[in-house]
C-alpha cells in the first residue's frame, strides 16, 4: 500500500493530534487515512479499542471492504443488527467496533461514562452530528470526556451554513474553541435572517464572522480540496429538459395555485406547510401525486419516457429518485435493483446491473460506486445540496476513469426548475424553500 504524500500528513496529524477534524473533499481517501493511522496507534498499544460511528451502509460494507482492501491488520466487530446481535458484537475481542449512527443513543445507555469501552471514536460522517438537539449528538456528548482521542470525517463540514460547525467542533474539542452553548455563539456570530413574529428561519453571518470562525478551528481542522490533490476526470452537468403534455401542465398549474391559496394570506407559512406543497409539486413533476389516503396517482410518464433515452444509451445508470411512487415505477419499468445491501454494490461494480436505483439519503456517504458506472441520472432533485453532492460522489470520485455525466431531468415550468437553480447558486435549506414558495404565490 503506497499513500499519496497529502495521505501521509494526515495520518500523522491522526497520531500527533488527539482531537482532529478531516475535512476532506470526496475522494481523497479519509477512511484510508483513519485506518492507517489507527493501525499504527493500537500497533503502539497508544490505543486499544476503536469505535467508528458511520452512516448504515458504510458502516455494513465499506470499512471492512477498505481494511480487507489494503491489507490493513485490524480485526472488526460491527454492532449492527438486533439487540441480541449489538451487544455480542460490542463484548467482542476486537480492533475496530463499527455502529450505524441511529444506535449511538442504545450504545451509550448500555455503556454509559462509567462503563464506556473505547478510547477512539472516529465519527463518519461528521456533519450527520451537527444539530445539537438530536438524539445522537446528545448521547454522544455525555461520554465525550471519556473519549482519549476522536476523529471527525466530513467532506461537507457546513452544508447549510457556520450554524452546522458548532455541534461538529463541539464533539471535537468539548468547546474550547466556538463555545460550550450554542447561544452564544450564535450571538458572537449570527443574528438573525428570515423569520416570522418570534420563529427564525435562518441566521445570517455578521461581516468577518467567517474568517474569524475559520481561524478559531483552524488548528484541530485538516481541509483538503480534491482539484488540489488528484486528477478527476471530467464532470460533465446535464439538464434535461421535460416538456409535459399541456393537459399535464395544465392540471400542475391547478395544483399549485390549490395548495398555495390554501395557506393562509400573509406571512403566516410554517415550515410544514411549505414542505408539504413543494412535495406535491415535486411529485406531481415527476409524474405522480400520493393522495390523502396514502395512494399514488399517476398524471403523465415524461421523466420516465426522457430516463429511457439515457439508459438505452448507456452501458449503466445509477438513478436517484425522491418518493416511493417513483421507485415503484422505476423498478417496473427498468427492472431495476435498489441499492440495498452489499451484494448490491459489488454486483453494481462488477458491471452486473444495468440500472440500479436509490434514494440519495441512503447512500450519501462512504460508498464507492465508481467501478460500476459513470452516469447518473436524477429523476427528482432533493432540497438539499449535502445530499445532492454527496450522492453524485459515489461516482465522481477518486478511482473513476471515465467522464462523470450528471443528467437532471427538469419538468419545464415546475418547481424542479426552482430547486435546480438553489442547487446551482448553493441557496439551500428551510429559507429557500419558503422563498420559492412565497414568489409562487
Amino acid at each position: 500500500m503506497k499513500l499519496h504524500d497529502y495521505q501521509k500528513r494526515a495520518v500523522q496529524r491522526v497520531i500527533d493530534q488527539p482531537e482532529l477534524g478531516l475535512f476532506l473533499d470526496m475522494g481523497l481517501g479519509k477512511t484510508l487515512i483513519t485506518l492507517t493511522a489507527v493501525e499504527q496507534l493500537i500497533r503502539e498499544y497508544t490505543v486499544s479499542r476503536v469505535l467508528v460511528i458511520a452512516p448504515l451502509k458504510v458502516a455494513e460494507d465499506t470499512w471492512n471492504r477498505e481494511v480487507d482492501k489494503w491489507g490493513i491488520d485490524l480485526t472488526i466487530s460491527k454492532i449492527l443488527g438486533s439487540t441480541k446481535k449489538r451487544t455480542a458484537a460490542a463484548e467482542a475481542s476486537a480492533d475496530l467496533y463499527i455502529i450505524n449512527r441511529d444506535n449511538v443513543k442504545w450504545l451509550v445507555d448500555r455503556y454509559p461514562a462509567d462503563k464506556w469501552r473505547w478510547d477512539m471514536v472516529v465519527i463518519d460522517e461528521l456533519s450527520s452530528f451537527k444539530n445539537n438537539k438530536a438524539g445522537r449528538f446528545k448521547a454522544l456528548r455525555s461520554v465525550r470526556p471519556w473519549v482519549d482521542r476522536i476523529v471527525g470525517l466530513t467532506g461537507t463540514p457546513s452544508p447549510n451554513g457556520y450554524m452546522d460547525l458548532w455541534a461538529e467542533i463541539y464533539l471535537l474539542d468539548q468547546g474550547k474553541r466556538l463555545g460550550k452553548f450554542i447561544g452564544k455563539y450564535r450571538e458572537t456570530y449570527f443574528r438573525p435572517g428570515n423569520g416570522n413574529g418570534y420563529v427564525v428561519y435562518d441566521y445570517k453571518l455578521l461581516p468577518g464572522a467567517d474568517k474569524a470562525i475559520q481561524a478559531k478551528i483552524s488548528d484541530i481542522v485538516v481541509s483538503m480540496r480534491a482539484e488540489d490533490y488528484i486528477e478527476l476526470p471530467e464532470r460533465i452537468g446535464r439538464t434535461v429538459g421535460v416538456e409535459l403534455p399541456e393537459k399535464a401542465l395544465k392540471e400542475y398549474r391547478k395544483l399549485e395555485e390549490e395548495q398555495i391559496l390554501s395557506l393562509e394570506d400573509g406571512e403566516d407559512i410554517t415550515a410544514l406547510n411549505a414542505a408539504a406543497v413543494m412535495n406535491k409539486l415535486l411529485q406531481y413533476s415527476g409524474g405522480g401525486v400520493y393522495a390523502d389516503d396514502g395512494s399514488a396517482h399517476y398524471f403523465h410518464e415524461e421523466k420516465l419516457k426522457a430516463l429511457d433515452e439515457i439508459i438505452e444509451s448507456e452501458e449503466s445508470v445509477l438513478v436517484f429518485y425522491g418518493y416511493r411512487h417513483e421507485r415503484e415505477r422505476l423498478i417496473e419499468r427498468y427492472e431495476a435493483r435498489e441499492l440495498k445491501t452489499p451484494e448490491d454494490i459489488a454486483d453494481w461494480n462488477a458491471g452486473k446491473v444495468k440500472v440500479l436505483i436509490a434514494h440519495p439519503a441512503s447512500v450519501g456517504y462512504g460508498l464507492n460506486l465508481q467501478e460500476g458506472g459513470h452516469v447518473v441520472a436524477w429523476y427528482s432533485l432533493p432540497w438539499s445540496l449535502e445530499l445532492y453532492q454527496q450522492a453524485n460522489a459515489r461516482l465522481y470520485r477518486q478511482g473513476q476513469k471515465m467522464p462523470v455525466v450528471i443528467n437532471h431531468l427538469i419538468s419545464k415550468g415546475t418547481v424542479d426548475e426552482r430547486v435546480m437553480k438553489c442547487l446551482e447558486s448553493k441557496d439551500m435549506g428551510q429559507a429557500a424553500l419558503m422563498a420559492a414558495l412565497k414568489e409562487r404565490r
